[in-house]
């Protein structure tokens, strides 16, 4: 007899008057504090000045939220909102889209090398995405919370019965395949960062990061439910689709980092 995982967790942690207090935004704003900890060790380490961290938070917030917001708009829905443009500021109902927020961010940290930094952004990259492989993990949390972003019908042990979204067959829970895959890249990133040393080949890291996330992205695609409905139509959905450029560029970069000698990466200040 199989037995299957009914799942009927509320969204919504608890209630502060009117605002509400979810765990999506909780996972994200863990991810992002824990995230910003773990770069600052990398800055203080390699010599930065203190101020590069801070100014580099908010440099990927902001890319964050308006490249994930943009890419849902532009990647999923333009048909619904080129109708209405108003309603792409109204990020509260929903609608963000992973491959947006990756540009945006990549926006975001070029602007920063170029504007507080002065030097190549794969210093930039190599210590960020060590804290975006866990922060990617956190969100994913976060979708099964609100159970949403989830897979197929199955009929294997582990599959979910979102009861929420009025399901009533189990599905493949997308959301933690996506999670743990997130969670085994960022062990794999920090030991490549702390144990190996490899912060001396520029790229190397970033480029690993690309590959590890949005190969498994590809992957898991293909038992997770459409996003949009044009997408039953298509062999390869639109996800698969926009990850084929980052694994392309991860794979160049982490060949451009294995065949170049290793650098000093450390910042050397003067007094």
């Amino acid at each position: 007899m199989l037995s299957f995982i009914t799942w009927n967790v509320d969204p919504v942690i608890f209630n502060l008057g009117p605002l509400q207090i979810r765990w999506y935004s909780m996972m994200f704003a863990v991810g992002f504090l824990i995230g910003y900890n773990i770069v600052e060790r990398m800055f203080r380490h390699d010599g930065a000045p203190e101020k590069w961290c801070p100014l580099l938070l908010l440099w990927v917030i902001a890319g964050t939220i308006i490249g994930a917001r943009l890419g849902h708009v532009f990647f999923y829905e333009w048909d619904d909102y080129s109708a209405h443009p108003a309603e792409i500021l109204k990020t509260w109902h929903g609608g963000l889209a992973s491959h947006g927020g990756a540009i945006g961010v990549i926006t975001a940290v070029l602007l920063y090398s170029w504007i507080t930094t002065k030097r190549s952004p794969l210093w930039t990259f190599d210590r960020l995405v060590v804290a975006i492989a866990l922060v990617g993990g956190l969100i994913r949390i976060g979708n099964l919370m609100n159970s949403e972003i989830y897979g197929h019908v199955t009929e294997l042990p582990w599959g979910f019965i979102f009861v929420r979204k009025g399901e009533t067959l189990p599905a493949h829970p997308t959301q933690i395949y996506e999670a743990l895959c997130y969670f085994a890249l960022f062990g794999l990133l920090m030991w490549m960062y702390w144990k190996k040393g490899l912060g001396n080949r520029p790229g190397l890291v970033f480029g690993t990061f690309l590959v590890g996330c949005f190969l498994s992205r590809f992957l898991i695609e293909f038992v997770k439910n459409d996003q949009v409905a044009r997408e039953a139509t298509m062999t390869l959905n639109i996800g698969q689709l926009l990850s084929i450029p980052f694994i392309l560029a991860g794979v160049w970069l982490m060949v451009r980092a294995l065949m170049r000698p290793p650098v000093d990466h450390r910042i050397h200040q003067t007094k």
